[in-house]
């Protein structure tokens, strides 16, 4: 077989090159069909531009959330194991191990939303529709207190929404500040006279390993949530003394455990039991609520002491509880908790 010269297919190559630029166009493939720009044209811009129509309720992200993202980031968005939490962190920016979460660090809702529509759930990416990405983004909102239980998030309402941190970013200058810097020649050795470490990474507890719980995320459904105690112990009289200052900041903690929990005139059961006067009251004594067969068997009664125990863990307070929660992490939201559960009336 006769072959070409190499100066010869180089010339060649250049020639059919130029032409083909030349002529505009290459020959191959063809234009892109609408339809098929559309699915990979998925961004949302911080103001909104991008979003599609639809909407979703607080109410309707609170069942979605529970089925498609509560077995990773926990029924209140508070995280599992080694997966991220989604709310709270608020104030924590500074501290040496901030909290990052959509409440407290994300500047842009657009991120939320558009991260959730491109990635989640978990094994299961862009299951999701619009609605229930709304539906879901709302609950997150919600679960920070960025927004009343009885927000609809749309893409007329998107708007709305103010984080937090919305102003805690800057502009990328490095292109007129630091690039400089590494456009010299670089050094490829004896760069220093010796090395010492001056810090240390101390906080590397951020990817999910198999070995936990929550490594083989799936959908999963709502898990009940009930009153839950340690082992059986006599009643103490409640406290006759009532803060209502505390009382009030108690309300707003109680939006973790809406959810599932009832109080008020016409509080009734839900995922878990009403909750009015249940400082005093018998332990799995709501009737017509199913309770788990450890709970059925727990007896005596909740006091203050006891109430808290179970608020600061109930898994560890009462093994075989139904009540997915994780439990509240600071000692002043359970006690602004308890003091608003000993305000609501039986």
């Amino acid at each position: 077989m006769s072959k070409f010269p190499k100066t010869l297919c180089i010339a060649l190559a250049g020639t059919m090159i130029a032409a083909s630029a030349q002529a505009g166009q290459y020959g191959l493939g063809r234009a892109a069909a609408p339809d098929e720009i559309a699915a990979w044209d998925l961004d949302v811009a911080p103001d909104g531009t991008g979003l599609p129509a639809g909407s979703g309720s607080v109410e309707e992200g609170e069942q979605i959330f529970s089925e498609s993202c509560a077995v990773c980031h926990g029924e209140f968005a508070e995280g599992l194991g080694n997966w991220p939490k989604l709310a709270g962190g608020d104030g924590t920016l500074a501290n040496v191990d901030p909290v990052k979460t959509v409440g407290s660090y994300w500047p842009y809702l657009s991120t939320t939303w558009d991260y959730i529509h491109r990635s989640m759930p978990f094994g299961n990416a862009q299951s999701l529709s619009a609605d229930e990405v709304y539906a879901i983004t709302a609950y997150i909102l919600y679960s920070n207190f960025l927004v009343e239980d009885d927000f609809v998030l749309s893409r007329e309402s998107f708007g709305e929404v103010e984080m937090p941190n919305a102003d805690g970013f800057i502009f990328d200058d490095r292109a007129e500040t630091e690039y400089g810097q590494w456009r010299a020649e670089p050094c490829m050795q004896d760069c220093k006279d010796s090395v010492e470490i001056t810090m240390k990474a101390t906080v590397l507890d951020v990817t999910p390993q198999e070995a936990t719980e929550a490594a083989a995320p799936q959908a999963a459904p709502a898990a009940a949530s009930e009153e839950a105690t340690p082992q059986a112990t006599e009643s103490t009289p409640v406290e006759a003394s009532f803060d209502p200052d505390l009382a009030a900041s108690g309300e707003k903690v109680f939006r973790k455990c809406k959810a599932c929990h009832q109080v008020g005139k016409d509080a009734g059961n839900r995922a878990g039991p009403q909750l009015n006067g249940i400082v005093g009251r018998a332990v799995g004594a709501v009737d017509d609520f199913r309770y788990s067969g450890a709970m059925e068997k727990a007896g005596g009664h909740w006091d203050e002491a006891r109430l808290a125990e179970f608020l600061a863990n109930p898994k560890k307070a009462m093994k075989g509880t139904k009540m997915s929660f994780a439990g509240l992490k600071k000692d002043a939201d359970i006690t602004a908790l308890t003091e608003y559960l000993k305000s609501v009336s039986p």
